[in-house]
Order: C-alpha cells, then sequence, then structure tokens
C-alpha cells in the first residue's frame, strides 16, 4: 500500500534516506549541478523536490517554503518515507560584525522564537542539531576551507514586525550568531521524531545592511551571498557522505 504524503506528494518507493532540504524552490536549480542522475519528481505547494547521487550517495533535495510551520510539515512526512537525516540549507540574516555576507553558520542550538516548535514542546526545551551530523559539517567545512561559524541562531516568524531593529539588537548582545525562520522547528520536530537533523544557514544581509535590499541582491544571484549558497550545498552533501560512511 502507498504511503503517499498529502503535502510533499512523496512516498517510500524513491529509497532515500537523507534530505537537504533549502527553503527557496529555486534553490533546487542550484543543487541539482551537485548531483549526478538527477530527477525531478514533484512540485506540490513549497514542496518541489527531486532526486540526485552524490559520490554515490542517494540525495533526496525538497524545499520547504518559508517559516517553521511548513517546515514542520516536511520534516513529519518525510519521516514518514523513510528519511533519516536532514540538513537545512537556508538564509540568514547576520547579527554579529565578524559574520560576513556569504559566511556559513553551523548551528549548535535555536532559539525557539517562532510558533512552530512551540506548538510540539516548550519553549524551554532544548532545539539543538543531531551531534554527528554537526560534526560532520564542521569537518566538511574545515576540510573545504570555507569561511564558517558555530554557534545559536534565533527561529522567528517574521522580519517586519515593528520592533524588528530592537529585537535583533537584543539577541546580537546575547551572543547570536543570526536569525532564520525554519531551524527550531526543524531541530524539535526532528529530535521527536528520531530525525538526525542539522542546520547550515548562509548569511545574505549584514548587521549594519537593509534586510530587503540585501535579500534582493541575493534572489538576483549576485554577490559573495551566493558563493556561500554553494559553500553550504557542498557542505552539508559532504556531510551526508560522512554519515553514509559511519553507517
Amino acid at each position: 500500500m502507498s504511503n503517499l504524503q498529502p503535502h510533499i506528494q512523496l512516498d517510500d518507493s524513491h529509497g532515500v534516506k537523507y534530505a537537504i532540504m533549502p527553503g527557496d524552490p529555486a534553490r533546487l536549480d542550484r543543487i541539482a549541478p551537485f548531483l549526478d542522475d538527477v530527477q525531478e519528481i514533484m512540485f506540490n505547494r513549497e514542496y518541489r523536490s527531486l532526486t540526485g547521487y552524490y559520490k554515490g550517495v542517494k540525495i533526496l533535495a525538497i524545499s520547504t517554503g518559508m517559516g517553521g510551520a511548513s517546515t514542520g510539515i516536511a520534516v513529519e512526512e518525510l519521516k514518514l518515507i523513510g528519511i533519516e537525516a536532514m540538513i537545512r540549507i537556508g538564509s540568514c540574516g547576520g547579527l554579529q560584525p565578524q559574520i560576513k555576507l556569504g559566511d556559513i553558520i553551523l548551528v549548535n542550538g535555536a532559539v525557539c522564537d517562532d510558533g512552530a516548535s512551540k506548538t510540539y514542546m516548550p519553549a524551554e526545551f532544548p532545539a539543538v542539531p543531531d551531534a554527528n551530523m554537526l560534526f560532520f559539517c564542521m569537518e566538511a567545512a574545515k576540510e573545504n576551507n570555507l569561511p564558517h561559524h558555530v554557534g545559536i541562531a534565533r527561529s522567528h516568524d517574521s522580519f517586519y514586525t515593528d520592533e524588528e531593529e530592537s529585537i535583533d539588537a537584543y539577541w546580537s548582545k546575547k551572543g547570536v550568531l543570526g536569525c532564520d525562520m525554519e531551524t527550531a522547528s526543524l531541530f524539535v520536530i526532528g529530535h521527536l521524531r528520531g530525525v538526525k537533523a542539522a542546520s547550515i544557514l548562509n548569511n545574505v544581509v549584514a548587521p549594519d545592511e537593509d534586510t530587503a535590499d540585501s535579500i534582493g541582491d541575493y534572489v538576483a544571484g549576485e554577490g559573495l551571498a551566493m558563493q556561500g549558497e554553494r559553500n553550504e550545498i557542498l557542505v552539508a552533501l559532504e556531510a551526508f557522505v560522512k554519515l553514509d560512511a559511519m553507517k
């Protein structure tokens, strides 16, 4: 009997255990060149998916859309079709001066300032990655000499709130490296469902720059942010190879 999932529109017939998860469906076009034998398989709502092989390891690439709610749905449904490990590759706004455009952040914990993660567990519950997956990501970044940082991110539900500037300043003073909208839900739900999860964030907004302008530059395919995207894809794929070799 097929276990076709209602939102991602995938079932377990693809025989894949590892998922690389950008937010933007268009980002799959930049993941595909890293893979061999690429097959586009589905595009339903925000969930576009393809499969391919990286160094002989089969990979599912699937977009999650924006925000923790849609990411949480993806985590739940991917688990049900046999995905054992997930790595988010996303964009973020940097909160520390040492985080340059195009630098990647390997998230070792997330502030649950979103709604999705807290529908599962209270905010006191730690939103942390799988230790092995984080280690594999760190190894991959070092081995490829890629500019990276390891630290805490904050997950939230909007960057257009009236108090956004003061909110960012507050978390910056607490040592948070950057902000995204999805990592906390991935970590919390992934943990509850027994999934090995990690998150890699590409900084597309310097602390002293306007968010809308910087994201516009990123979408247009310009600048250091695009190199950062390539770097986070490479790190995620190399981490899956390391995980597969360990198994």
